[in-house]
């Protein structure tokens, strides 16, 4: 088909920003390094998007607010711009952030104890109690409940992504606290003003604080529903930065790491979810192709097109290892394989193929039957038409793909009339052809993908005999 190389199915889609002035060094302090001005800021923002969900999820579970426990960390990191440019940076950053962190958290909540109508909420954290009593409360802490750690950052992303916020909330409001981005990084990446982004992060706050949402992990029933509100996000980042909506470049690599990132993490601290190793499973597998997406002037690569010794072999392995694992604990549950596994399964399927034509596509198409069964949507159906017409003769794809033209639900999606315009080229219809195509760029907001499309319509009527391209 001509849709280029994307996900198997659609989804529906105050750090400080403070730059060190220069400061001349006095001697260095024993136990800290001394680097130069510039590599002290660049060692600032890497320790702060790698320690970021750390710290705020563990002042979460002692003060029991995501909104408070992100402006103490925020202390800390601007206590890190003060203190690193001159005294250096700590052997170990990452500690000296956190300890700084929870005494900031440790004072406010001692300043709580004075006013009286907070005994009882501070009473009711066993410890913030603790806090009040033990003088090295952090440092017993850390050292009394490291194997915490994982459970804290758990509670921070079920909390960021609770139900109880809209989509582009928890989509900001995620990238702002597990991430580590700026407001500024996030509109950028999401082609928003600033403050808009700013305006959903504070009303999500405020949302999570009236709801009374607790800072713990869901149990029973309640676990199912949470984990796929946070999947669907981390697919959500994932996918927008896999071929982007809208602007000017077909890729945002930066999003696809940080799901990537995420995913890794949920993996790590939830073992035993076969959907969480099906999720990072389909990523490291869809990341793989990225650096054949695009060619050296930016313009998207169609996957028959692509150079496949430019896929990651690495990501491709992790990918199957993680796949192998999906399957494995849903048959120690007794369940079958869920979407994000399904849709691994297929991308396995590519990225198993030597050349575009070694692949399966009747594994594909049987793949797409099932997850069809298991999740139905329209989006699903126009994918699975994809495969039948790779397996079975654009013949068969586009009596299906005609049936969805009368959903409502795809009648501003571009894919389809980009999908019914590459089954139209290969039976030769072409004057019908290049009106879909043209129809599909219309409809994107992506300018590389309106490129691709016009670019196809022109192909179309100017080379009758030029090969329609696949999936």
């Amino acid at each position: 088909m001509l849709t280029p190389d994307r996900t198997p199915t659609d989804a529906t889609s105050h750090q400080a920003d403070v730059s060190p002035q220069p400061a001349t060094h006095p001697a260095t302090p024993q136990g800290v390094s001394r680097p130069a001005h510039q590599d002290t800021h660049r060692a600032i923002n890497a320790v702060w998007r790698s320690e970021a969900a750390r710290i705020i999820a563990a002042l979460a579970r002692l003060v029991r607010d995501v909104g408070l426990a992100e402006e103490l960390a925020q202390d800390a990191l601007v206590a890190a711009l003060e203190h690193w440019p001159a005294e250096g940076v700590p052997l170990n950053p990452g500690a000296w952030l956190m300890t700084t962190a929870k005494h900031r958290a440790l004072d406010h909540l001692r300043r709580q104890t004075m006013l009286a109508a907070k005994h009882e909420q501070i009473g009711h954290d066993l410890e913030a109690q603790q806090a009040l009593i033990v003088p090295d409360f952090v440092d017993a802490l850390d050292a009394a409940r490291q194997d915490e750690i994982g459970d804290d950052l758990l509670r921070l992303i079920f909390t960021a992504c609770h139900p109880v916020l809209g989509t582009d909330a928890r989509l900001a409001l995620t990238l702002r606290l597990l991430a580590g981005l700026s407001t500024d990084e996030i509109a950028r990446a999401f082609l928003v003003p600033e403050p808009t982004i700013a305006q959903r992060i504070v009303r999500a706050k405020r949302t999570l604080s009236a709801a009374q949402v607790p800072f713990e992990l869901p149990r029973g029933a309640a676990l199912g529903e949470r984990l796929a509100s946070v999947l669907e996000v981390v697919y959500l980042i994932f996918n927008e930065g896999y071929t982007a909506t809208a602007g000017e470049h077909w890729m945002r690599p930066a999003l696809c790491d940080e799901a990537l990132r995420l995913g890794r993490i949920l993996v790590t601290l939830a073992p035993h979810e076969p959907e969480v190793a099906g999720l990072v499973a389909l990523m490291e597998l869809q990341a793989s192709r990225a650096g054949a997406r695009v060619d050296a002037a930016g313009r998207p690569v169609l996957l028959p097109d692509q150079d496949r010794t430019r896929w990651d072999a690495l990501l491709i392995r992790r990918g199957l290892v993680a796949l192998d694992h999906a399957r494995s604990q849903a048959e120690q549950r007794g369940v079958a394989p869920g979407p994000y596994a399904l849709q691994a399964a297929i991308a396995a399927c590519h990225a198993r193929a030597r050349r575009a034509a070694d692949t399966d596509w009747p594994a594909i198409v049987t793949t797409y039957d099932a997850l069809a069964a298991l999740s139905p949507s329209p989006v699903v159906e126009l994918n699975r038409a994809v495969a039948i017409g790779m397996a079975q003769g654009p013949a068969a794809a586009l009596a299906i793909v005609d049936r969805l033209c009368a959903d409502p639900a795809l009648a501003s999606y571009h894919w389809l009339p980009s999908v019914r315009g590459d089954l139209l080229a290969k039976l030769g219809r072409l004057h019908e052809a290049r009106a879909d195509f043209e129809r599909a760029a219309a409809l994107t907001r992506n300018e590389r993908e309106r490129e691709l499309l016009l670019e196809r319509a022109a192909q179309t009527t100017a080379d009758p005999a030029a090969p329609a391209s696949t999936p």
